[in-house]
């Protein structure tokens, strides 16, 4: 009998670690290959995390609502007989493909990385005679007065209570290890990275190392923060507050949220925000929709002003395509995109998801209807999977089922456009030159200005507005 430790894998979609939402295992259970352990979440979506291995699991690393870097232990089991293959012959780099993606490489120290400017090459791990080490870090306790010593084939994991630099590596000159949230964590906390101890996977310093650094009384590097008021610590000194709770209260950005963060920020200050406004008589559009829910054809699907919506958009981006290309920086090219991945917002108790129709653009009505209502289901349950919220081409938003008539969206990361939709507002209106009662709807639509200019922006604004006022007008326009 042996053991072997799973560690949480890479899931393939760029990101570096997912929180623990439900256990689907304990420990003494008896599992078998492909089982799944665990649903785990990412920034994107709540993914299952299924056994490479049959075997009885041994220990569970980390509780419910714990967050895990990739490469983290996750699951360790006791196994019968021979090590089973896992996926075959390791990659160039160590890995071992998994179930999902790939594990993490083995544990050798620390990644290989190019020197900082303006400091000396570091110094490679021990390797072969005469053969250099390719792909290889410098071990991070090698010093000159050690040189020459025999190194172990793999290094074992830095323990919390291991030397400060040998988790920095002090003597190759290179800054402590930690994943950019953590970073930024630590800057926003104040807290000089090269006073904490990282207890992760290879000596990296985690988000808990940075907690249990300010919790032992280590002080951030600004000023001492003043004392607080009896207010401010507790004592609400007989004020009411918002729904009894306490003044004030952190709430963890994880998951989602800081994802939904980071991709805002990364668009709103990369692609430059164009947005125009359209008021539209949407009459004649909520008629048609009263109409197709008491017809016998469409008498099982969910209609909304956002379905009819979102297939004027569909017609009119055929006159106007140039919504639904994207930017490629890297090529530098605008890329013509042929297709629509149809995104739309909804709102979860997770926070904001964006999930995609995949070819929207050669969907009837009535399946576009059933394409949102189902991935507007999977996205409250919490169980879209990557692909579902990956390959965006154009999004739509819904702020009118919040009662508000218009906004400024930002653009999905890697996406050229946005509409909003607003309320449908029954309001005075001129109608063949008198004042009458209409239903009257906002559109709001924001385009990257680097490669829609207004003249095509505005078309296809104008296009979906003429559609939403007269749905007769779809015939002339396909």
């Amino acid at each position: 009998m042996s053991q072997k430790t799973f560690r949480l894998p890479d899931l393939g979609e760029g990101l570096t670690e997912s929180e623990i939402v439900t256990w689907r295992v304990a420990e003494g259970d008896a599992v078998t290959v492909n089982q799944v352990l665990a649903d785990v979440e990412t920034a994107k979506a709540v993914v299952e995390v299924s056994s490479p291995f049959a075997g009885v699991v041994a220990a569970l690393h980390g509780a419910e609502g714990e967050t895990l870097e990739v490469g983290a232990p996750l699951v360790t089991f006791t196994l019968e007989g021979a090590e089973p293959d896992v996926g075959g012959p390791a990659e160039a780099d160590g890995r071992v493909p998994t179930l999902v993606g790939y594990g993490a490489a083995p544990d050798t120290g620390k990644p290989g990385r190019r020197a900082r400017r303006g400091s000396a090459a570091p110094a490679t791990s021990a390797a072969p005679a005469g053969e250099p080490a390719r792909g290889q870090a410098p071990s991070t306790s090698e010093a000159p007065a050690g040189a020459g010593r025999p190194q172990p084939e793999a290094a074992e994991p830095v323990r919390a209570d291991a030397a400060p630099e040998a988790v920095r590596g002090a003597a190759s000159g290179e800054r402590p290890r930690c994943t950019p949230p953590v970073r930024l964590y630590a800057r926003r906390a104040g807290v000089d990275l090269e006073q904490v101890t990282g207890t992760g996977v290879g000596g990296v310093i985690t988000r808990a190392d940075v907690e249990a650094f300010l919790a032992g009384g280590g002080q951030p590097a600004a000023a001492a923060t003043p004392p607080q008021s009896g207010a401010e610590s507790g004592s609400t000194g007989g004020v009411r507050t918002l729904g009894g709770r306490p003044r004030t209260e952190a709430v963890p950005v994880k998951g989602v949220r800081k994802a939904t963060a980071a991709a805002m920020v990364q668009s709103a200050f990369t692609a430059p925000h164009v947005t125009e406004f359209l008021q539209v008589d949407v009459t004649e559009t909520m008629e048609l929709l009263a109409e197709l829910k008491a017809s016998r054809e469409f008498r099982d699907v969910k209609l909304t002003p956002m379905t009819l919506a979102a297939k004027a958009c569909l017609v009119a981006m055929e006159r106007t395509p140039d919504v639904n290309a994207r930017w490629d920086e890297a090529a530098g090219a605008i890329v013509q995109q042929n297709f629509v991945n149809l995104g739309f917002a909804a709102a979860t108790p997770r926070g904001l998801m964006v999930p995609n129709v995949k070819d929207a653009q050669a969907m009837s009505l009535a399946e576009l209807a059933d394409a949102i209502r189902d991935l507007t289901g999977l996205a409250r349950e919490g169980k879209l999977s990557p692909a579902d919220l990956a390959g965006g081409t154009f999004t739509l938003t819904n702020v009118g089922v919040f009662g508000v008539d218009a906004g400024t969206p930002i653009i999905n990361p890697g996406e050229g456009a946005i509409i909003a939709i607003g309320q449908v507002r029954r309001m005075p209106w001129e109608h063949r030159g008198e004042i009458a009662l209409r239903d009257v709807m906002t559109l709001s639509l924001s385009f990257d200005h680097r490669f829609v200019d207004g003249e095509q922006g505005s078309r296809f604004l104008a296009d979906v507005g003429a559609l939403l006022r007269r749905p007769g007008l779809t015939l002339t326009m396909v």
